[in-house]
C-alpha cells in the first residue's frame, strides 16, 4: 500500500508540474522564445503552408510563347476606295532555338506579313514554312538563334483530369494564363482529325489565344491551343469546352512541314465503322473508285486484321497506320474473306487535301 501511495503522489505531483509549466509558457512569452524545442512544441500545430501555385510552370514556359500579328491587305469592293489593312491576333510557341514556331493556320491564313513579338520585347518578321488544314497548324520561321524553347517531354502522356494552363495573348491584352483540366484526350495519328480527336479542356481560349501553349503543371507542352466548341445553334450558351492539338501530333506535323513543306499522308480509299472484337479486325464497308484499295483487289466485307507487321486493335489505329505510311509504299494486308485468311499487297496512295 505504501508503494501505491507513493506512486500516486508522484503522478499527481508530475501532473501539477506539467500544468504549471504550460501556464507559465503561455503567460510568459520569454520562456517560449528562449528554447527552440519548446517553441516548436507549443507553436501552432497547423503551420501556414505555402499557397498552391503554378508560377514555376509559367516561368519556364511563358518566355517561349509569342504574340503573333498577321497583316493582310484587303481590296475594298466599294468604288474609288483604297485597300485596307486587316490585322489578326494570335499566339505561337517556339519549338526550336533556331526560330521554328508552331501556331494555328487560321492565325496566318492569307497574311501578307507576319510579325512575331517575344515576351522580351524583341520583334521579328516571320516566314510561313508550311501549314496543315486538317489540324489547323502552321510552322513559322524567324531569323534568330538562342531563342527560349518551350519545355518538351517526348514521354509525356495526357490524361483526363490533368491540370493544364493555357498561355497566350487573348484580345491583345498581353500574355495571359488561364487554368483548367483536360476533359478528354485526343489521338496523335495523322488520319483525318475532328473535334473528338483533339484534347478537350476547360481552360478558356479567346481570340488571340489561338496557337498558344497548353502546358501541364511542370510547364511541359501538352498541346497547341486551337479553338472553342461551336455548332449551328448559336442560341446555346456553351461554356468550358475548348480544344488543343495534342503535343505529339503537333510535333509530327511540324517535322513533316519542315522536311517537306507540307504534310504527306497515305490514303487507302475505304470506309469502315465496324470493328469485330472476335476477329480483331475492321470490316471494309465501301471502296472508293480509283483508290489504292480498289486497285489492290480489296472488297467490301473483307475483315482487315493486320497491316504490315501490326495487328489491328481499332479502326482509328488502322487509319493512322495508313496515313503515316509514305505514299507509293507497298504494304501487306492480312484479311479474312469468307473465312479464308489472305495476304494482299496494297500500294498506298497519297492523301490530297
Amino acid at each position: 500500500m505504501k508503494i501505491l501511495s507513493i506512486l500516486q503522489y508522484i503522478l499527481r505531483s508530475a501532473g501539477y508540474g506539467v500544468i504549471i509549466a504550460i501556464v507559465l509558457l503561455l503567460t510568459v512569452p520569454q520562456l517560449r522564445t528562449s528554447n527552440t524545442h519548446l517553441q516548436q512544441l507549443f507553436s501552432n500545430v497547423e503551420q501556414n503552408s505555402a499557397p498552391l501555385s503554378y508560377a514555376k510552370a509559367v516561368n519556364v514556359a511563358a518566355p517561349a510563347v509569342v504574340n503573333i500579328y498577321s497583316e493582310a491587305i484587303e481590296d475594298s469592293p466599294a468604288y474609288n476606295r483604297s485597300a485596307r489593312k486587316i490585322t489578326r491576333l494570335g499566339s505561337g510557341v517556339i519549338m526550336a532555338s533556331n526560330g521554328y514556331i508552331l501556331t494555328n493556320f487560321h492565325v496566318v491564313e492569307n497574311a501578307d506579313q507576319v510579325l512575331v513579338l517575344l515576351q522580351s520585347g524583341r520583334q521579328y518578321s516571320a516566314d510561313l514554312i508550311g501549314y496543315d488544314i486538317i489540324t489547323d497548324l502552321a510552322v513559322l520561321k524567324v531569323n534568330a538563334t538562342n531563342l527560349p524553347v518551350i519545355p518538351q517531354n517526348k514521354n509525356q502522356i495526357s490524361a483526363a483530369g490533368d491540370i493544364v494552363l493555357a498561355i497566350g495573348n487573348p484580345l491583345n491584352l498581353g500574355q495571359t494564363v488561364t487554368q483548367g483540366i483536360i476533359s478528354a484526350t485526343g489521338r496523335n495519328g495523322l488520319s483525318s482529325t475532328n473535334y473528338l480527336e483533339f484534347l478537350q479542356m476547360d481552360a478558356a481560349i479567346n481570340e488571340g489565344n489561338s496557337g498558344g501553349a497548353l502546358v501541364n503543371s511542370n510547364g511541359e507542352l501538352v498541346g497547341i491551343n486551337s479553338r472553342k466548341f461551336t455548332q449551328a445553334n448559336t442560341q446555346l450558351n456553351i461554356q468550358g469546352i475548348f480544344f488543343a492539338v495534342p503535343y505529339h501530333l503537333a510535333a509530327k506535323i511540324m517535322q513533316q512541314i519542315i522536311e517537306n513543306g507540307r504534310v504527306i499522308r497515305g490514303r487507302l480509299g475505304i470506309t469502315s465503322k465496324v470493328y469485330l472484337a472476335e476477329n480483331k479486325g475492321f470490316v471494309i464497308e465501301t471502296i472508293e473508285p480509283n483508290s489504292s484499295a480498289l486497285r489492290a483487289g480489296l472488297q467490301p466485307g473483307d475483315v482487315v486484321v493486320q497491316i504490315g507487321n501490326t495487328p489491328i486493335q481499332s479502326i482509328t489505329q488502322a487509319l493512322d497506320i495508313v496515313a503515316e505510311t509514305k505514299p507509293n509504299t507497298t504494304i501487306n494486308f492480312k484479311i479474312y474473306r469468307k473465312k479464308k485468311l489472305l495476304d494482299i499487297p496494297v500500294t498506298i496512295a497519297e492523301f490530297v487535301q
